[in-house]
């Protein structure tokens, strides 16, 4: 029996692997505190967005819990790793995990993922349970990708939650 293989199947394997690898290492630096090395990650027109009531809410009619812009970014980054900010002394312990990976390649080394995610945070000894869904959109860059943007859709955002002090 002979094995024809798709060379652009392949390829199409080891892309869809590098931008989970690139996931996973996006998600474990955020888990960890490394936060200048997740700032890192974006791009210089990154947008990182976490609407509220609305999947589909107008970032610039209706409030967001996060709708940051590059600077922004460096500023909450900035506010963390002060260890004076209030709601995260002491630091809420996390743990997510990725699934349901969703890829597709889009032009001039655009590629737009998605994944389900449940993140599981501790924090005074009590556990809270965020899940939901976030959309990327990754540029290339070498062997590996930057975020240009980061919609996080929790799946409890049209109720009033506690606080988003830490990187969702």
């Amino acid at each position: 029996m002979s094995h024809n293989t798709d060379p652009d199947a392949i390829q199409r394997l080891l892309d869809d692997r590098a931008v989970e690898r690139f996931l996973a290492l996006e998600a474990r630096l955020a888990d960890e505190g490394q936060y200048k090395a997740w700032e890192g990650l974006w791009t210089d027109d990154a947008l990182y967005w976490v609407p509220a009531n609305d999947d589909n809410a107008d970032p610039l009619r209706q409030v967001s819990y996060i709708y940051d812009n590059r600077a922004r970014i460096t500023s909450r980054i900035d506010q963390i790793l002060t260890g004076t900010r209030h709601a995260q002394n002491p630091a809420s312990r996390l743990r997510r995990v990725l699934s349901n990976l969703e890829v597709d390649y889009g032009e001039n080394g655009v590629v737009n993922a998605a994944a389900n995610f449940m993140l599981m945070e501790i924090r005074h000894g009590e556990q809270r349970l965020w899940a939901g869904r976030t959309l990327y959109s990754l540029r290339r860059e070498g062997d590996s990708f930057r975020m240009q943007c980061k919609k996080v859709l929790l799946a409890d955002n049209a109720v009033p939650i506690r606080t988003l002090a830490f990187l969702i």
